[in-house]
């Protein structure tokens, strides 16, 4: 098999969870999983370049499912994207039990490599081999979860400015049973030897994430006097590499608690000889993770409040209360009801409501079983039904250039000129929301719009082809059902005046680019 064949293929790992991988409990211990996670990225990511890698990030790490002493589990991990330099690659994380054949997830996460060239070699990577529909489907969406994790910063920062707005909070913990933040710091220090180096010389990225996970692991423990279990992990951050001979200096600390969870945060920093000596620290790593405890029982237990004592404590107090807001927006998108909205217009929750979105057209569009029902000019009219949910795709063609016909159609001031069916100058969400200002009503029936969007492929420098989505459940076949049967062309004719609104702007636009450039 040729290297590029392979490439789009999963990188396989079989490990039997033996004692000395578990922890008191007898359990896979979440350090021990992060280290074989973390190799199997890596040679994934090799994989696929065919030099050295690097361990860049690991983010959004969730365990669902413990692991016991005598299962098997296995780790699997493919590169979905290759970008300049970097790569995202997707890790999946079963356990099974060889007594029962039953198998559970354990874990997803997605991690970033970059590659590592030897000398002043620049090295380019190629794209990824797209061999089904779930490859073009990651492919897809592996650029919205690096947009999200560039924006990430953006969003985090707006949502401290908002903490802050009613001035400093440093004076507000006073609840008699909290508890100070300084009794749960923890600090470690490990000297790199070559047991914890890898085959590029550097100190192993999965061990470093095992010792951060230990000392955070304490630290939560002397809040709840128990055993934490570690549930996910915001994001591992490597900012520089170390190497055999260096002491890192692992410093825990709990930043706050949430009822049942605890989030502790882990800054790790290196030191060679000289700098030990001289107090001149790298920070090479930093991570957010979060824990809940249980009792004998199975239950949830309930975590102490915590008192910040510092201006850096209050710092990383509200710090976690904005992470834990961005984490629940993602989840609370997809479980809205009308008793409790999405708010659509808080902007910490809009970059996760595009994610959202983008994902379900992206994977709506990657579904089989299309069948056409229609075709006119350079109108293509596809349907696909799954139960209940009817889907609707038209195709079609423009003689536009395709980043032209981009900008048009995300102008949505310009929908009225060619869509009769839209009546305002904006869009509020791509799918159905439930907005508070407009409850529902007896005069009027409102269903259910699943998803809609475009994709836009580029056929040469002045031409394109446009797929329009449309998915909604079974209240709206009847509208629909004349045009699909052909004693109506709504849809066609709407599709003709979008084709003509696109090239028509697309050549105004065209004319004065040229223009600007004289």
């Amino acid at each position: 098999m040729e290297r590029s064949e392979a490439a789009g293929g999963w990188v396989p790992m079989c490990q039997r969870v033996l004692p000395a991988h578990a922890n008191h409990r007898g359990e896979l211990s979440a350090g021990q999983l992060l280290k074989w996670m973390d190799a199997t990225a890596c040679l994934a990511a090799e994989k696929h370049a065919g030099v050295s890698c690097v361990t860049a990030s690991m983010d959004d790490i969730q365990f669902e499912e413990a692991a016991r002493v005598g299962q098997v589990i296995t780790i699997k991990a493919k590169v979905n994207r290759a970008f300049k330099t970097s790569m995202e690659v997707g890790i999946n994380v079963t356990v099974q039990d060889i007594l029962t054949n039953v198998e559970k997830i354990v874990s997803v996460a997605y991690a970033t490599y970059v590659v590592k060239p030897v000398g002043a070699e620049k090295i380019e990577l190629e794209p990824v081999k797209l061999l089904s529909a779930e490859d073009h489907l990651e492919h897809a969406l592996a650029t919205e979860r690096k947009r999200i994790r560039l924006g990430y910063q953006e969003v985090f920062q707006n949502l401290m400015q908002e903490s802050n707005k009613d001035g400093d909070y440093y004076d507000t913990f006073e609840e008699e049973d909290a508890i100070s933040a300084d009794l749960t710091h923890v600090q470690s220090i490990e000297l790199v030897q070559p047991p914890h180096a890898n085959h590029h010389g550097n100190t192993f990225g999965g061990q470093i994430m095992a010792w951060m996970e230990t000392v955070a692991n304490i630290s939560a423990s002397r809040l709840c006097h128990s055993y934490p279990i570690l549930k996910s992990v915001n994001m591992f951050k490597f900012w520089g590499p170390s190497v055999v001979g260096d002491r890192l200096v692992f410093n825990a600390v709990v930043n706050n608690t949430f009822q049942n969870s605890v989030e502790v945060g882990v800054r790790v920093e290196a030191y060679n000889c000289e700098e030990w000596i001289k107090n001149q620290a790298r920070h090479i790593n930093s991570a957010f993770l979060i824990f809940n405890s249980v009792n004998d029982k199975g239950e949830l237990l309930t975590f102490p409040k915590i008192r910040p004592v510092t201006k850096d404590g209050v710092r990383r107090y509200h710090g976690a209360i904005a992470r834990k807001r961005i984490r629940l927006a993602r989840k609370y998108m997809l479980s809205a009801t009308e008793d409790k909205p999405y708010d659509l217009w808080e902007k910490s929750n809009q970059a996760y409501m595009s994610y959202s979105n983008i994902a379900t057209l992206t994977y709506l569009a990657a579904k089989t079983g299309w069948k056409v029902t229609s075709t006119l000019n350079n109108i293509k009219i596809w349907t696909h039904e799954d139960g209940d949910v009817l889907s609707l795709k038209v195709e079609m063609q423009v003689k536009t250039a395709s980043h032209v016909a981009f900008s048009l159609l995300s102008d949505f001031t310009y929908r009225q000129q060619w869509d009769k069916h839209f009546f305002e100058p904006y869009i509020v969400a791509v799918k159905s929301v439930t907005l508070t200002s407009v409850p529902p009503s007896s005069e009027h029936c409102r269903s259910e719009i699943l998803c809609a969007g475009f994709q836009i492929y580029s056929d040469s420098s002045s031409s394109c082809r446009v797929y329009y989505f449309n998915q909604m459940t079974s209240t709206l076949m009847p509208y629909l059902a004349a045009n699909l049967t052909g004693s109506l062309n709504s849809i066609e004719d709407t599709a003709l005046k979008c084709i003509k609104f696109l090239e028509l702007k697309g050549s105004s636009a065209e004319v004065n680019r040229v223009v600007k450039r004289v």
